[in-house]
């Protein structure tokens, strides 16, 4: 996969935690700051409440068949970086790149609160 454009952006939470937001797309897709806002909202809405566990979370986006028009070919894949864990990793596909982040953005979120709060209940503290 080439890619045609890449974004990096830090959500400043406080001065201890910095969570890197990088946005890449495929050579079908055309990035450009609107979608790149629209993504970036989208992922600090869903996972600031994980931020102090995540270091970076990386947004793929793909057009899977550019040249054929009809179902859902547009793809976004989500991959969080979380300290002292491996990452973690949702995709989802739909009509719309939009459609796709949201997508991927809620199973991402579903993911972690599935994944810290497992670690949190072990080790007998409160759910996130």
């Amino acid at each position: 996969m080439q890619r045609e454009w890449l974004q990096r952006y830090d959500l400043n939470l406080d001065k201890q935690n910095m969570m890197q937001i990088q946005i890449n797309t495929d050579n079908n897709i055309e990035g450009n700051d609107e979608l790149t806002q629209q993504t970036q909202a989208v992922v600090e809405s869903a996972l600031e409440r994980f931020a102090e566990h995540i270091t970076r979370v990386e947004v793929h986006l793909s057009d899977e068949n550019s040249s054929h028009k009809g179902g859902p070919d547009k793809r976004c894949v989500m991959e969080a970086r979380l300290e002292g864990m491996q990452p973690v990793a949702v995709t989802d596909q739909a009509d719309h790149i939009e459609q796709a982040v949201n997508g991927a953005a809620d199973k991402l979120e579903r993911l972690l609160d599935h994944e810290l709060g497992r670690l949190s209940d072990h080790k007998g503290r409160t759910r996130i």
